[in-house]
């Protein structure tokens, strides 16, 4: 009879025990599974960053060929106004040569 007792406890912590196992393999699946869409996202917000990138190194390209061609016509409106100077000094000697000219 003690055999016969001891048989349903010993069916019962074998449930129990089992029953436990499940529990904690289902609770490392579920972490198992954030972990998963945990790095899903982490790739998605990589992908995003990339392409952000792509698109600010699209930007400062153009900002950059913007300046160098600010460079070079800042460069032409300084030899014009170099010249423009060239003539109003040699209007006034004209000028100046022709008033003398004059008296």
């Amino acid at each position: 009879m003690a055999s016969a007792e001891s048989q349903p406890r010993f069916g019962q912590s074998v449930k129990g025990l089992l029953s436990d196992k499940v529990g904690s393999c289902s609770g490392d699946v579920i972490a198992l599974t954030r972990q998963v869409l945990k790095g899903s996202r982490s790739q998605e917000l990589l992908g995003h960053a990339a392409r952000n990138m792509v698109i600010q190194e699209d930007a400062i390209l153009h900002s950059e060929d913007s300046l160098r061609k600010m460079s070079i016509i800042t460069t032409h409106l300084q030899y014009q106004q170099e010249a423009i100077q060239k003539n109003v000094e040699h209007s006034k000697n004209l000028q100046d040569q022709l008033r003398h000219l004059l008296k």
